[in-house]
């Protein structure tokens, strides 16, 4: 993934905010950090990123001016356009895999996930 994008200066999480607001829409902040499950902190400066790079807009949310609303510029939506179709990945990562063997992978590292973060928020408190 980061070979396909270093050509176009992205990363795979700048990729990932992309994604989802070229597909889904404009997105508020807050719901990126549990989306794409990063840290708030990292979050930041990956948008920070983008829009110094003029890709995504951040705008004041009218109802809380604290929180974020985010948008794809139009040179983002330019840039999206141009970017190379990335479901080769997916395609090369799981060929020959039935849908419940991948299924059962993707809950087993979901929980694996879960647990350790929960063992770190116990840490943390």
């Amino acid at each position: 993934m980061d070979s396909a994008l270093r050509p176009h200066g992205l990363g795979a999480t700048q990729w990932y905010v992309l994604h989802q607001l070229a597909e889904v829409g404009p997105t508020m902040q807050r719901d990126l950090v549990r989306l794409l499950e990063i840290e708030r902190a990292t979050l930041s400066i990956v948008i920070a990123s983008l829009v110094r790079k003029g890709l995504v807009e951040q705008v004041a949310d009218a109802a809380d001016m604290r929180q974020k609303q985010l948008f794809l510029t139009p040179a983002g939506r330019a840039l999206w356009d141009e970017l190379p179709d990335l479901g080769f990945i997916q395609d090369v990562a799981f060929d020959g895999l039935s849908k419940s063997d991948i299924e059962i992978a993707a809950r087993v590292l979901r929980q694996a996930t879960e647990r350790l973060q929960q063992q770190l928020k116990g840490v943390k408190a």
